[in-house]
């Protein structure tokens, strides 16, 4: 990719939509990431948050709004390297129910040689909203303070010697950020928000504008020096008890370093109303050379 000296919020949008090429696929919907995407480890490929996100926009774009249900799960499995040239989606119901559904779809990205390669799959789970206030327990208590009573950062710069001093390469710096404290020391919670719509021209729901940044939580839990080593997430699972509202979506997340060249990274997702579920991503550990 061409070197660019503009911020990434520049950008617009993190997805630009496409008319299908001429002789490629017309069932799939196609995309063009802009540099609001890049990745912190390589000019080359996209962040793990704006491809989850725009998988979870193709999947609510087949469910059916009116049959009262509710993503209450979903996995990203990353399958390859997410790159810069076209991406085309496309998204299916593999198992339609009244009480229960699994939706599902696909994201892929143009080769050198015009072909498509499969780099990203995910699959959701909608369950029949019913009322259960009466018997409602959840296990952590709201994030606290809220994202209007803390101050608020682009990007991440080091706070108090503890977050990973990211900057504001490519997608990190298209985050607004603000602290909060977090359980998991000594790594602190985040609110987070993305400043950029996810396809440009169209409104972006609050549960894919969390699921673009959901996958942040596997740099906010890490404490190793990102000069030294890399950890990169292979895939992001979310269990949701509730719905996102608003465009804040808070992360207390830690990561575990296995002896063994893996971890995984664990964290607690809340909105300003309170506690959402709970995210994992498996991490490979590299140590740089």
């Amino acid at each position: 990719m061409a070197a660019d000296s503009t911020s990434p919020t520049d950008h617009g949008a993190y997805y630009l939509p496409l008319a299908a090429p001429d002789g490629d696929d017309p069932a799939y919907d196609y995309f063009q990431p802009t540099p609001a995407t890049v990745s912190v480890w390589s000019p080359n490929i996209q962040h793990g948050g704006p491809p989850t996100g725009l998988l979870v926009r193709a999947m609510e774009g087949v469910a059916d709004p009116a049959d009262g249900q509710a993503v209450t799960r979903v996995t990203m499995e990353i399958l390859g390297a997410i790159g810069l040239d076209v991406n085309r989606v496309r998204a299916w119901i593999p198992r339609p129910g009244r009480q229960i559904s699994q939706v599902a779809a696909e994201l892929e990205a143009r080769q050198p040689d015009g072909s498509y390669r499969v780099v990203g799959r995910a699959v959701a789970w909608r369950l029949k909203v019913t009322d259960t206030a009466a018997v409602e327990r959840l296990p952590r208590e709201p994030l606290s303070p809220s994202p209007a009573d803390v101050p608020h950062a682009i990007g991440f710069p080091e706070v108090d010697g503890v977050a990973v001093p990211w900057g504001r390469i490519g997608f990190i710096g298209t985050i607004e950020v603000a602290g909060a404290p977090g359980r998991n020391e000594p790594t602190p919670a985040v609110w987070l928000r993305p400043l950029l719509p996810l396809v440009a021209g169209s409104p972006t729901s609050p549960l894919a504008s969390a699921f673009t940044v959901v996958d942040v939580a596997n740099g906010v839990g890490s404490t190793m020096n990102p000069s030294e080593w890399s950890w990169m997430n292979t895939d992001t699972t979310v269990h949701l008890t509730g719905q996102p509202t608003g465009e804040w979506i808070g992360i207390d997340s830690a990561m575990a370093a296995g002896r063994e060249g893996y971890g995984a990274s664990f964290a607690e997702l809340y909105d300003e109303r309170g506690y959402l579920g709970r995210s994992a991503q498996t991490v490979l550990l590299t140590e740089l050379g």
